[in-house]
């Protein structure tokens, strides 16, 4: 048969490749919308600057979305752009997982057969899971990556499609879109950085009502600034009288339009439609005033076979395949094509897009047709339209065919056959990581569970519809349980990104398994239901664990033993890393090597690398998980090798072994950006900042928190994120930076116990209140974090804490208002330095400055307290902390003897890296003290001096004079470091409370200080006055 096909005329050549300009309307002439096109015709230029653009255009049904984009297309055309347009299918009440994506796909690859192929290279088992064609999807296990691996590696794709010519990717009806195509069109909104690609979206407005789960995804890309929305008004009377003129070949009079207008309230569709209905009538009159009527008129007119046809396919779907239209109409071959071209010819159908089948001209006929359907009548086309599919599955391509069938059996209310129909659904879902349909799919089978009978739920296995739990070496003999459906709908909710329902789903698989004895399941319940604690913030979950951990001490070795174990190891390596987690993480490679679960053993070992090393035999520790990333490397286990990317240059660069870890962050990131799993190579990139820190490369760590950001997808890899920034704001004196960040660290994190995301949030609190002078602030946070521990495993978060606390203690030595508290809080630093075992050569030197620190704080600092700091970190490539080391021992040498010339050796030093690195705050310490003590930080290498000086300190009115403080104002600033008010400065000096408040600004101002407390720690830090 020859289908009809109407088509634009005058279609560029770029389009002409996907099929031709299909168009819904029947008037020839665009009306209006002038603005909204100018806005969408502007994007090509846009984007032909390799800036991807992203527009939603939102309206009621009706309104003229679909003539809009038209419209579009033609000028892009004409700008020989490739158009790609992939509408989304509604099935019943049911969507077809990525439908519009994988539509759009199959265009461009008509289109750019080649250009696809070069962009898919060594993708396509990952991308078939989106576009079927490709061939085999990769049987890679599941994970909890699997989704934004196959995210990022579409968004890959696009943009290098798009590298060097304009792609237009439209994607319609939005509002019938399933949960995984939402997640995909929100991940690519938010993450296309390069490419000439324009992405348009549609949906009906009036159908997105305040439940309507596509509301939520709308509200999010609003606040995106690179997604523009348009919504498209009705016409007015003039356009409805311009759109007439088009469709009538005449302009009407002004009573019809009136009529029309009134009619149609301006809505373009039912302009059409009663327009339609004139040229059939010949005037307006004894039209139905119900709209529902005038669009079922058209259908009654139509021969008997025709409205047979128009009601088969307006409950079928979207769009009809000719062949299962054909085998549900049951109609010789030549009446279905007279039915078909009358149905054609009245406009009423039309023949779809990239594939052999028909549609209705639009969704709103359809729906009307559908609703006045009997509902014995639907039932029985659904279960035709199953029967068919079932005797013929190659009537629709392979992608949808699960999902339809499970869709055509569950509306003909046939729980017997829907249920295997809909866990073969499910099984299909999660192998496309449509984890959200997956669910829904699996939360419908445990509806009808209960409807089928025993014998028929008898015939079904795990093994064919859930692979949710990790072995548990079921007989393969024992039928599917209800509990087995539970298990796969927790995994689902929880890998789709719907926790609450997964701890829901959980906690009653838990209600049930109290009345059975399952230890097995039920300690897998528990292990998830730790998962979904922790990450909903709802507690530590270690408590879940411990339940576990009881349910199968006794049991024999099985991979749900060993992966309660390894989860016991993990999560005591980020809560309380020690020695019991490290025997928890033996004894679960050691079950896992027992089973045979090499994936769970790996993970094991990674944990136990991890903890070797904190646990001081650095060596056997990296060997360890070096071997795990190149096993798991081998083996393909996506999983293991992004937790990999991450945990070893972190593990590396806790040890002190920093250029390493930037090597092997380097490795991790490409293994994460090449199989699509941008969340670990987030974390990987920040790892990386951190190393880069430590070394001294300040640019390049900044680059690497900055490439960080926009792959972070987690509250705690934006944490992570925000704290490399705050390092880096701190140390080069943008503090008003370092407090945004800090604020965002903290909102990302809440109040999570892991000691990676506590301890370094409560550094930098400590350090950015103590540059504000708000010291007891700052003593106050480190109390409160003193109380709650620093246990042994934490020394790469610890001693850095302690190290500040101490620092911050030394500096404001003297100041009235802290010295009362000073004995207790150094006592507590000694005390927890105490507890830490110094096992590797970076902690050591720690130990070894706070110590000098300690010293300082009480004013018993010495050269060779210096010394020996400057000694512990010259081998381990940590410029700045050495920065920081030499300028107190030049302190301590000019203290301690006035020997200027060492001193002066030391603070070029110092000065240099400062100034090397951009570190502002201690450039300008070390130059307040090489004022003071008359050294030139620039000159010859010697001390630059007056040889009739004499020996000792430098007295303390250089540095006063230094900083041009008149003797008045020197006066006013010793009763400030000694906690005067301004009320109290004036009774000791006899002058005004006004005058004190003039003096203490000039002061500020004089000291380049923000605060009262700031010029009172400037005072102590450089003794400028004498004590007491």
């Amino acid at each position: 048969m020859d289908h009809p096909r109407k088509t634009v005329s005058g279609v560029s050549y770029a389009y002409a490749m996907l099929g031709g300009v299909e168009t819904n309307t029947v008037s020839p002439v665009f009306v209006g919308r002038a603005g909204e096109l100018a806005a969408l015709t502007e994007t090509l230029a846009r984007a032909a600057t390799a800036e991807p653009q992203a527009l939603l255009i939102g309206g009621e049904a009706g309104v003229g979305k679909t003539r809009l984009v038209e419209e579009f297309i033609r000028a892009a055309c004409r700008r020989d752009a490739v158009v790609a347009v992939g509408g989304c299918v509604e099935i019943g009440a049911d969507g077809l997982p990525y439908a519009p994506f994988a539509t759009a796909l199959r265009a461009l690859r008509r289109a750019l057969p080649e250009e696809l192929t070069e962009a898919l290279a060594g993708q396509e088992g990952e991308l078939a899971r989106l576009l079927p064609e490709l061939g085999e999807a990769d049987r890679a296990p599941d994970d909890e990556h699997g989704t934004a691996r196959l995210f990022e590696l579409a968004a890959r794709l696009l943009e290098r499609v798009s590298a060097t010519r304009t792609v237009v990717l439209v994607l319609e009806d939005l509002h019938w879109a399933d949960a995984s195509t939402r997640h995909l069109l929100a991940y690519l909104f938010r993450t296309l950085r390069s490419g000439r690609l324009v992405v348009i979206g549609t949906y009906r407005a009036d159908d997105v009502h305040r439940r309507h789960p596509l509301r939520p995804l709308l509200a999010e890309l609003d606040r995106l600034r690179t997604v523009r929305r348009i919504e498209l008004d009705r016409f007015s009377r003039a356009e409805v009288g311009r759109q007439l003129t088009g469709i009538l070949a005449m302009v009407p009079d002004a009573a019809l339009v009136d009529d029309i207008f009134e009619r149609s309230d301006g809505n373009a569709f039912f302009v059409e439609e009663l327009a339609r209905s004139v040229e059939c009538c010949g005037d307006s009159s004894g039209l139905s005033d119900s709209l529902r009527d005038l669009l079922l008129v058209r259908v009654e007119a139509l021969p008997e076979n025709a409205q047979r046809i128009a009601r088969i396919i307006a409950e079928g779907g979207s769009t009809v395949e000719h062949p299962l239209l054909a085998a549900v109409a049951g109609l010789a071959e030549d009446d279905l094509d007279e039915a078909l071209r009358a149905a054609v010819g009245a406009n009423l159908l039309l023949p779809a897009p990239d594939t052999d089948g028909y549609r209705f001209r639009h969704s709103l006929v359809r729906e009307a047709v559908s609703d006045d359907l009997l509902p014995g009548e639907r039932t029985r086309l659904n279960r035709r339209y199953a029967e068919a599919l079932e005797a013929d599955p190659s009537l629709v391509r392979a992608d949808e065919r699960a999902a339809r069938l499970a869709s055509y059996w569950y509306a003909a209310h046939d729980a017997v056959k829907a249920l295997p129909a809909v866990l073969q659904a499910a099984v299909a879902a999660r192998r496309r990581y449509a984890y959200s349909e997956q669910l829904r799919l699996l939360e419908r089978a445990m509806e009808l569970w209960d409807d089928v009978p025993d014998e028929v739920r008898a015939t079904l296995r795990p093994l064919d519809h859930a692979e949710a739990y990790p072995g548990c070496r079921c007989d393969p003999a024992d039928p599917l349980g209800y509990l087995d459906l539970m298990a796969e709908a927790t995994v689902s909710a929880r890998f789709g990104g719907d926790r609450e329902r997964a701890l829901a789903i959980a906690k009653k698989a838990l209600r049930i398994l109290d009345r059975e004895r399952d230890p097995l399941r039920a300690a897998w319940f528990w292990v998830q239901r730790s998962l979904l604690m922790q990450s909903l913030s709802r507690g530590d979950g270690r408590q879940e664990l411990a339940t576990a951990e009881d349910l199968v001490r006794g049991l024999q070795p099985s991979a749900v033993h060993a992966d309660v174990l390894a989860s016991v190891a993990s999560w005591g390596a980020l809560h309380r890393p020690g020695p019991e987690t490290l025997v928890a993480a033996d004894r679960a490679v050691e079950y896992a090597r027992l089973v045979g679960e090499e994936s769970i053993e790996l993970h094991a070992r990674l944990t136990r690398g991890w903890l070797t090393i904190d646990a001081g035999d650095v060596e056997e520790g990296v060997a360890e998980m070096y071997a795990v990333r190149d096993r798991s490397e081998e083996l393909h286990l996506v999983g293991v090798m992004s937790r990999a990317a991450v945990n070893l240059p972190s593990s590396l660069e806790s040890c002190g072994r920093s250029l390493e870890a930037v090597a092997a962050a380097d490795h991790g990131i490409q293994i994460c950006h090449s199989h699509g799993v941008p969340e670990s190579e987030a974390w990987a990139r920040a790892n990386q900042a951190q190393s880069y820190y430590s070394l001294g490369h300040w640019k390049e760590s900044r680059a690497a928190a900055e490439a960080a950001a926009p792959l972070a997808r987690s509250r705690k890899s934006n944490a992570l994120v925000a704290a490399r920034r705050t390092d880096l704001a701190l140390a080069t004196g943008n503090f008003e930076e370092a407090e945004e960040q800090l604020a965002l660290n903290r909102r990302h994190l809440g109040h999570d116990p892991q000691p990676q995301h506590l301890i370094s949030p409560v550094r930098h609190s400590m350090v950015l209140a103590a540059q504000k002078g708000r010291l007891a602030e700052a003593r106050a946070a480190f109390e409160a974090q003193s109380d709650i521990g620093l246990p042994p495993g934490t020394q790469r978060y610890s001693l850095p804490l302690l190290h500040a606390a101490a620092m911050i203690e030394a500096d404001a030595r003297g100041l009235p208002a802290t010295d009362p508290g000073r004995p207790a809080v150094l006592e507590r630093i000694r005390g927890h330095l105490k507890r830490l075992p110094m096992l590797v050569p970076v902690w050591a030197a720690y130990g070894v400055l706070i110590e000098a620190e300690l010293a300082r704080a009480e004013g018993a600092d010495t050269p060779d307290h210096w010394c020996r700091a400057a000694t512990a970190f010259a081998p381990l490539q940590r410029p700045y902390e050495l920065a920081q080391i030499r300028h107190h021992w030049a302190e301590a040498i000019l203290t301690a003897s006035g020997d200027r010339t060492p001193a002066a050796g030391l603070l070029r030093e110092a000065h240099a890296v400062a100034v090397r690195l951009g570190a502002r705050p201690l450039a300008e310490s070390v130059e307040l003290l090489a004022g003071r003590a008359r050294i030139a930080l620039t000159g010859p290498d010697d001390a630059a001096g007056d040889e009739a000086r004499p020996a000792g300190p430098a007295p303390a009115v250089d540095a006063i004079e230094s900083f041009g403080l008149t003797s008045r104002e020197q006066e006013v600033h010793r009763l400030v470091a000694a906690g005067y008010t301004n009320r109290r400065i004036a009774e000791e000096l006899y002058i005004s409370p006004k005058t004190a408040s003039v003096h203490v600004s000039n002061i500020l101002a004089k000291l380049s200080v923000s605060s009262r407390g700031e010029a009172a720690a400037l005072a102590h830090r450089f003794r400028l006055y004498a004590a007491g």
